[in-house]
Order: structure tokens, then sequence, then C-alpha cells
């Protein structure tokens, strides 16, 4: 239980400040000035004032926020503050200054991705550990032990290259390449056509030569340049699947009850941290690509929401009004209230405890 309250303090904290940063940083690059960063909300733990900026620790760690000068409307400046302030500024650096918290996400995500291909990451080797009975790599003479080398004539190292590989003949014959012992053996094989679930649970057509890993493992190591292409791949890999997760959510394809909120990531991140310092913060880039990919939906109150506005009133050429906004964003602020709510009830149900089951079936 306090492994899992240290780590999710620590990840969130981290994800937290990271998300301000880019605010921050963005608006001090464009001549904004900054009156406060927070981490955190509620009551202040510990803050201190440098320059005109405070910065300011609180005990709620849900979030956090950079308070920027003039970003309100309603206070008076010096003259020699007006033109400093977030209202004054050209549209494009408004929009800058709120899409870099979500830019710094994934930001982080891709340093640490590059810093874990640098360091090396465990891949399952390509030797056969299983040949199924009756299945076309059966049929054709493969046997356990062979290592594959190549698939149509693209070389292949690691086991997870394989089904892909495999997928694009959909369903053609595919010439196969293994080494038995000290020979390379060619193999000409037509997967089989069965039915398969992507990781949306949907059933898809999928095309197997039934063969399952020897499960030996090789730790890979990318040189830096190598490291940041697939660290970019990984990241918008993520990003996609993170937007077609929510399509399908709202489609009704998958069950909102897969959501997670801060009670399962606590849980997940106190899981991680026991498997070792790579599980934990490969899960902290997930996590943080998950955050700026949310953050970017159009919907008010998030960062998202804000860009929209801002995009709209370059096409219009005015601003929108003060009031139209305000109401969006108590219409966004209790959506996202709710969706909280929600989370955390799912959370409290994971848990399985007899007098939260109780109680949470007059809320079914």
């Amino acid at each position: 239980m306090l492994i899992s309250l240290i780590s999710v303090i620590v990840l969130l904290g981290v994800l937290i400040f990271i998300h301000e940063l880019g605010h921050f940083l963005a608006a001090r690059a464009c001549g904004v000035g900054v009156v406060k960063f927070s981490l955190g909300f509620g009551p202040k733990i510990i803050g201190k004032k440098i320059g005109e900026t405070e910065y300011v620790l609180s005990w709620i760690p849900l979030g956090g926020f950079v308070k920027l000068l003039g970003e309100s409307g309603d206070e008076l400046l010096p003259p020699e503050d007006e033109k400093r302030s977030f209202l004054k500024q050209a549209t494009w650096k408004k929009m800058l200054i709120v899409f870099a918290g979500p830019f710094f996400n994934f930001l982080l995500a891709l340093v640490i991705f590059i810093i874990i291909f640098m360091y090396g990451v465990p891949s399952m080797t390509t030797e056969i550990g299983e040949v199924q009975k009756q299945s076309a790599a059966y049929e054709a003479g493969l046997l356990s032990g062979d290592k594959i080398i190549s698939i149509d004539g693209k070389t292949i190292k690691r086991w997870e290259d394989l089904r892909p590989l495999i997928a694009e003949g959909k369903g053609k014959e595919t010439e196969i390449v293994v080494e038995r012992k000290t020979e390379k053996k060619r193999f000409l094989i037509k997967p089989k056509a069965t039915k398969s679930q992507n990781v949306f649970g949907e059933e898809v057509a999928a095309y197997l030569i039934g063969v399952s890993p020897s499960g030996k493992t090789i730790i890979e190591k990318k040189d830096p340049w190598d490291s940041v292409i697939a660290a970019c791949e990984k990241t918008w890999e993520i990003s996609k699947l993170t937007v077609l997760a929510v399509v399908k959510m709202v489609e009704g394809t998958i069950s909102p009850r897969t959501l997670g909120g801060p009670i399962f990531i606590a849980q997940v991140a106190g899981a991680q941290v026991k498997e070792g310092i790579i599980p934990f913060i490969l899960f902290m880039a997930l996590l943080s690509i998950n955050l700026g990919v949310i953050n970017l939906f159009p919907i008010p109150v998030l960062d998202g929401g804000h860009i929209m506005f801002y995009a709209i009133e370059m096409v219009i050429r005015r601003e929108i009004s003060i009031k139209v906004k305000e109401i969006s964003q108590q219409v966004g602020f209790a959506i996202l209230a709710l969706l909280m709510l929600f989370v955390i009830m799912i959370d409290i149900e994971r848990m399985n405890l007899p007098i939260i089951n109780d109680i949470l079936k007059y809320f079914k």
C-alpha cells in the first residue's frame, strides 16, 4: 500500500511538473509574465517567491497550474506590464503557450524511450519453441529449435516482428528461411486464416503459421540515431492507440469500465516499481503520452479546448466573448468531474470489498 502511494505521488508529480514546465517555459519565451507555478491543488505545503513567480507545492497531487500575468482579464495591470499580459499576446503565441504543456508530455515519453532503447531492452529471439500439429508450419516441415532468419526476404531478429510480416501476405504463400543447427533451410508456407482478437478485444481476421517462441531473450541495444527513430515510432504508435481507444469507447466497442482512475494508477505504479525501475519509467512514458493526447481533446477546460477557441478566433478574426468561454468551461469542468467520479467508482469496484460492493449496488 505504502509503495503504491509513494509510486503514484512520484509518477503524477513528474508528469504534472513536466506538463506545467512546458506552459511555463513557453510563456517565458513569449515574454509573458508568470505569477504562480503550482504543483498540486488545495492548501499550500510550501511556497517560495523567486522574482515575480511564486513556486508552490500543494497537498492534492492530482494536477497543477501555471498562472499567467493578465490571463483572467479582470486584473488591473501597470502600463509597463500590459505588453507582458497573456491576453495581449498574438493568438499564435497563446496557442503555443497552451500547446507546450501536452508537447512536453510527449517529449518526456520520447526521452524515456530513447534512453531505454540505448540502454537495451529484452526481446524474444526468433527461435521456435513449439510447432502446432496440423498447422501450416507443421505441414511445411518447421521444427522446434529452428531460428527464423527472414520472411519474404525481410530479415527478422525479434519474435514480435513475426506476426506483422506474416500478416502482410494476407494468406499468400510466404517464403520463410530458418537456421537449423549450422545450415539454412528455405520453406514456402501458406498461412492459415483464423479469428483473433486485437488490443481492443475486437474479433479480426488473422493469418498464422502455427508456431510459438522458445522464450529465449536477448538484450537489444540501439545506437543513438536508431534509438531516436524507434522512440518516435513508439510514441506515435501509442498516441494513435490512445485516440483509437477513446473513439472505440464512444462507439461502444470498448466498455468504459476499462478506464482507470487514480486508485488503479497507484496499483499499477506500485506493481511496476516492484518489477524494477525500467518497467516503472516505461509506465510513466505510457501515462505521459495518454496525458498529452487527452489534454489535446477539444473539450473546454483542457488545453485542446483553449486551442480550439483560439483557432476559431483566428478564423472569425475576432475574440469569442468571455461569457461564452466561461459557460463552455463550466460545462467542460462538469463533464470532467463526472468522468473522474465515474472512474473512481470503477477503481473502488475493482477492489472488490464486500462493504463497497453493497454501497455500489445503489448506484447501478
